[in-house]
């Protein structure tokens, strides 16, 4: 529930802190004393977008800051915990919108900065304000097949259909895509078979194209690559005056010197002998490179040839390598695979879907089945506590047609109503006067607050169009309804004002330059005095205050 309002340098308001305890609370005041301009505030937690003009109008950036006891209410914790947002403080949630003299709105759950779609889907588990505008609401279809899954509590069975509607739907689309990519393929068929005959008689190969490049390079330049090698050999080991014979020479004559005798290294002959042994491996080398050599012309052309092959494709098929090459063949080979195969695949998806359509009209069927037994519960209950509200001859029908298949189901719903005798059964939107649509949603919202775990609701003047014993019926029946949730009640009406456990009222005082408004709790001597005036309209009467404490009295 609320416990605590904050509201600052919003419009008229500079400064308000309300607290506000369980049951049924009702605020009054005088017409244009700034009531709407209070819930304006409180409907910036709700997410609403921010009126810059009642914010701007202020030199300091607007605040509006509720406080919740959440503590009965682990689905709200479970919530935050969904949306990574920090978790209630010993039971308290606190919501919080800033709006800066720019413009430029933040909003903040449990000081999280959250994003206004994240603030509207958490306030919406804590409270609700109805105001005369949702009225209006009662008449809408998507509305009234909230009402009767709330009702009926057909969360489960809503989100087990939504499911399948969503994989149906996604199958259904899945086996036109197939379709119709076969379709198009078959058309192309023609050219498809022959691109792709083109690539398996070149049959491509990763890593041939530099491979034969390479060797393309070794071909052409073979004559030279084979007379650099055979010098080099000669060289090195040439029988006349290789290398290698001359430094056997050396090592020959050295082996007759005694380099102790010198003083001088002891081990050049190992030296000189090492640098034979490297040559000569060097040597046998090279002859393994010169063996390797190929000076056959027709094998540069056969190279060559084939090189110009798979250059032609590429440009022919519009790609730069030979893997491309071999990734276009396998696209090729599976799209004529799928042309020239049949349509198995396809025959068990459109089974698998006519299965899964078979379930969905079965859930479809379910949840028209409980929504007709809750719009039959509804409609009798409904009469029954709107009938004593200045409606005696209320008839009410609450139809559900089941249609084409749809996100929510197969349902249209209607609700249609009659006031008075021998008249026709007519939608609700139709033949409604507005205190006769304020009073029906007040009867729904009670009937609907026993089925929902909403802490807190507002209205806002609900009670428009209606006095007398109605007012009087209307209070008691908020008042009930404040027994499993907080009310709370913006009213021009005495009757309705006597019922609340507490009272507030909304005010305006005026200083040189510029005007203020307040709420300030009121005493019961305060409200015998405000419900007095309420009674009297100019002046309060004698006659007015025993009626207001009569009427306080009654309700206490």
């Amino acid at each position: 529930m609320l416990k605590h309002l904050h509201i600052s340098s919003y419009a008229l308001i500079d400064t308000l802190d309300v607290d506000f305890k369980a049951g049924f609370t009702t605020i009054t005041g005088e017409t244009g004393a700034g009531k709407s301009i209070m819930l304006g505030a409180l409907s910036l937690l709700l997410g609403n977008r921010a009126d810059t003009r009642r914010a701007s109008a202020t030199p300091t950036k607007t605040v509006v800051e509720g406080i919740f006891d959440t503590a009965a209410y682990p689905a709200i914790a479970e919530l935050l915990i969904e949306l990574d947002v920090e978790p209630c403080q010993q039971g308290e949630m606190i919501l919080r919108r800033e709006i800066s003299t720019s413009g430029r709105s933040r909003a903040f759950v449990n000081d999280t900065p959250v994003s206004l779609s994240v603030m509207s889907r958490v306030a919406s588990c804590v409270i609700d304000i109805h105001s005369q505008h949702a009225n209006r609401l009662i008449a809408d279809p998507s509305c009234q097949l909230d009402m009767l899954d709330s009702y009926a509590d057909n969360s489960a069975l809503r989100s087990s259909y939504r499911n399948l509607y969503i994989s149906y739907r996604n199958l259904r689309a899945r086996i036109r895509t197939i379709k119709e990519t076969r379709a198009q393929a078959r058309e192309n068929e023609e050219f498809i078979a022959f691109r792709l005959d083109h690539l398996r008689r070149l049959k491509p190969v990763a890593g041939e194209q530099a491979a034969l490049e390479a060797r393309r390079q070794l071909l052409a330049d073979s004559s030279a690559i084979s007379e650099n090698l055979s010098e080099a050999i000669s060289l090195l080991s040439g029988s006349d005056s290789g290398t290698l014979d001359s430094l056997g020479g050396a090592l020959s004559r050295l082996r007759q010197v005694d380099f102790s005798l010198l003083n001088a290294d002891t081990d050049i002959q190992a030296r000189l002998e090492s640098a034979r042994i490297d040559i000569a491996d060097i040597a046998s080398t090279l002859e393994e490179c010169l063996d390797r050599v190929e000076a056959d012309p027709s094998a540069l052309e056969k190279t060559e040839a084939r090189l110009d092959r798979l250059y032609e494709a590429q440009r022919r098929f519009k790609v730069s390598s030979e893997a491309e090459l071999i990734a276009l063949q396998e696209s090729l080979e599976h799209e004529y695979a799928a042309i020239s195969g049949d349509d198995a695949d396809t025959d068990a998806l459109e089974q698998e879907l006519h299965l899964m359509g078979v379930k969905l009209k079965q859930a479809a069927a379910d949840l028209t089945e409980s929504r007709r037994r809750s719009a039959e519960e509804i409609t009798a209950r409904l009469t029954a506590m709107a009938r004593p509200l200045g409606m005696p001859h209320l008839r009410l029908l609450s139809t559900v047609t089941a249609g084409k298949l749809t996100a929510s189901g197969a349902d249209t719903p209607a609700l249609l109503v009659a006031f008075n005798k021998n008249q026709d059964l007519r939608p609700v939107q139709e033949v409604a006067s507005g205190g006769e649509n304020s009073r029906l949603v007040l009867c729904l919202k009670a009937l609907m607050a026993q089925r929902m775990a909403l802490p807190t609701i507002i209205f806002d003047e609900v009670d428009t169009g209606v006095s007398g014993d109605i007012a009087h019926r209307m209070g008691s029946l908020m008042r009930d309804m404040s027994q499993s949730l907080q009310v709370i009640a913006i009213t021009h009406l005495p009757q309705v004002a006597a019922k609340g456990t507490e009272q507030f009222k909304v005010y305006k005082t005026d200083t040189d330059c510029a005007t203020h408004t307040h709420m300030r709790l009121l005493s019961d001597a305060g409200r015998e005095e405000e419900i007095a005036a309420m009674l009297s309209g100019d002046g309060t009467t004698e006659a007015a205050r025993l009626n207001a404490r009569a009427l306080l009295e009654q309700d206490s």
